[in-house]
């Protein structure tokens, strides 16, 4: 399981996408995430914007991260 430290109170999911290295570009994670590819917490998210705090997580194509404080 790979983890992103906040630097911030939160991160938005497409921004997660792209620090995790898991897409590389805003439009290729709009995609993914429109497309129901990636899961916050279990569950299937269709939602870009979606804030992450410290004790979330979130899984696209294999890859599991975890969001920490």
């Amino acid at each position: 399981m790979d983890t992103i430290k906040l630097r911030e109170e939160y991160i938005k999911l497409g921004q997660a996408l792209k620090a995790a290295r898991l897409v590389s570009s805003g439009v290729e994670a709009k995609m993914v995430i429109l497309d129901g590819k990636v899961k916050v917490n279990g569950e299937v998210c269709l939602q870009r914007g979606k804030k992450l705090a410290g004790g979330d997580s979130f899984a696209f194509d294999g890859h599991v991260v975890k969001i920490e404080n």
